[in-house]
């Protein structure tokens, strides 16, 4: 594992302030987004399609705090773009959106370094106010949107009615968006008998922003990165990772709705309770309630964090989610990998794609 402490200059313009929301292209908008609020928890935020004046698409919104998921689908059948996403990925992530200041100096550095801009700074604006957005391509099939809402006050964007309740990424980011190294791994690091990968984490110079662009690395049989490329059709969002201030609840509630967790053996929990007791990092979660939820620790001398890791979120084994609360620990659960692959493959030989 290697960590990064030089971020480089800092931006002399624009800055990323955080994720704005993440959109998904699905085959039927209203059920995905039902599935996410019985499932996850979330609440319907607003809505957009025909009684809208959205001819093409329908857009369902959910919100968790700050976490705002878009769920997209096509009214026409022969729509193309979104059509055509689906067949060869499945429902998946198609732009992972950011929330910026000075939006002009951002497109105007991706146009110098040479990011691939599908759609030019546009205006939207309603009785709330204006945005500004503009579109990059990324990886495979996946867009960046940048969001600035220094002039729009809305729930969410205009054209919405509020609801009642890999290496070419690496250099994409560093230089196009100015995001630097965090932190990293590789397969001499990251593997078990059978697969490994390579994870290099990006984020922007106030290191609000952080994005893992992992890659498989060779193995004895196909790693659970492969199967995701291949069942994909290519690169794109496999995980997403929620935070969360108490994680014993979230996940109890969770389960309490039917939510499917990857399991580890109780050895884990074992040797990690002989681990801690030669630490100076004390947990303040009953260690008990940890091993039951099948939570898993990773720790420091400065601190530690919480994680847990669900089954595929569909049919095709292409997108999971990450639960995660963090005290004063800002890694990425790096002592947890094997035991997370080792889960990982037992699910992939279910499947039959180890």
């Amino acid at each position: 594992m290697t960590t990064y402490a030089d971020k480089g200059p800092k931006p002399t313009g624009g800055k990323f302030l955080s994720f704005d929301h993440m959109k998904f292209w699905v085959g039927n908008a209203k059920q995905a987004a039902s599935f996410y609020c019985t499932k996850l928890g979330f609440q319907p935020l607003c809505y957009r399609g025909l009684e809208t004046g959205s001819r093409h698409t329908a857009a369902h919104v959910v919100k968790q705090n700050e976490i705002i998921f878009v769920f997209e689908s096509a009214y026409e059948p022969d729509n193309n773009e979104v059509g055509q996403h689906l067949s060869r990925h499945g429902d998946g992530v198609r732009d992972v959106a950011f929330r910026v200041e000075d939006i002009h100096f951002i497109i105007k550095e991706c146009k110098r370094t040479g990011a691939q801009v599908v759609r030019d700074i546009w205006e939207e604006q309603d009785q709330y106010g204006v945005v500004l957005l503009a579109t990059i391509k990324t990886y495979g099939d996946t867009l960046h949107t940048f969001v600035d809402r220094k002039n729009y006050h809305g729930f969410f964007l205009p054209g919405y009615k509020e609801e009642a309740v890999d290496k070419i990424s690496k250099l994409l980011y560093e230089k196009c968006l100015q995001f630097h190294r965090f932190w990293s791994v590789d397969d001499s690091q990251l593997h078990t008998e059978y697969s490994a990968l390579r994870s290099i984490v990006m984020t922007n110079w106030e290191e609000t922003v952080k994005l893992p662009i992992n890659e498989p690395a060779p193995g004895k049989k196909r790693s659970q990165i492969q199967e995701f490329v291949e069942y994909y059709g290519g690169p794109g969002v496999q995980h997403i990772a929620l935070s969360t201030d108490d994680i014993i609840t979230a996940i109890k509630n969770l389960r309490s709705r039917g939510m499917e967790f990857l399991s580890v053996p109780s050895t884990y929990y074992d040797l990690l309770r002989n681990r801690l007791q030669h630490s100076s990092t004390k947990i303040l979660e009953d260690m008990n309630i940890v091993q039951k939820l099948n939570i898993l620790i990773d720790y420091d001398e400065n601190g530690y964090l919480l994680q847990i890791f669900t089954k595929n979120m569909q049919d095709r084994p292409t997108l999971f989610i990450e639960v995660i609360q963090r005290h004063n620990h800002n890694g990425f659960g790096a002592g947890n990998f094997q035991a997370l692959f080792e889960a990982i493959e037992l699910e992939q030989e279910k499947r039959g794609n180890l």
